[in-house]
């Protein structure tokens, strides 16, 4: 038997990277820190996936004199995530109000893609289909996705 557990993201910013989500509606649903090992383990997921389906943010604690524990570049060559949402548009917006770059608009009322605080690619899927709506279909990619 196998069972899907997470997906793991490493973060710099971990309230940043919080609030990222949470316009996407992914919530925290636990939290581990270990002193010892100088890192912080969050766990997201959307409502009723918890257990199923998370996201674990690490973030490894910066060293005692302040500089980061490590630099993370272009996602670490993760692919990205990926979530169904109500409406792609709305979701959209949120982030886009938020200041969140949509690298992939939903032009086509069914895919798009942003980049968490640190590059990591996430991809949205609209539940069902809805119709092409401006200013959605006119716009352009942004950067890479």
């Amino acid at each position: 038997m196998v069972k899907y557990l997470h997906s793991m993201i490493r973060v710099s910013d971990p309230d940043a990277t919080i609030a990222f989500f949470d316009l996407i509606g992914l919530k925290e649903v636990r939290r581990q820190e270990s002193e010892k090992g100088r890192f912080t383990l969050i766990f997201l997921a959307a409502p009723g996936e918890e257990g199923i389906a998370e996201v674990e943010l690490t973030y490894n604690w910066p060293s005692e004199d302040g500089s980061p524990a490590e630099t993370y570049t272009n996602g670490r060559n993760f692919g990205h995530l990926a979530y169904r949402v109500d409406n792609i548009y709305e979701t959209c917006q949120r982030l886009a109000d938020a200041g969140v770059t949509i690298n992939r608009p939903p032009r086509d009322g069914h895919m798009a893609f942003v980049k968490s605080p640190d590059g990591i690619s996430v991809e949205l899927l609209q539940d069902g289909h809805l119709e092409p709506q401006e200013p959605w279909a006119s716009m352009e990619n942004t950067g890479s996705w």
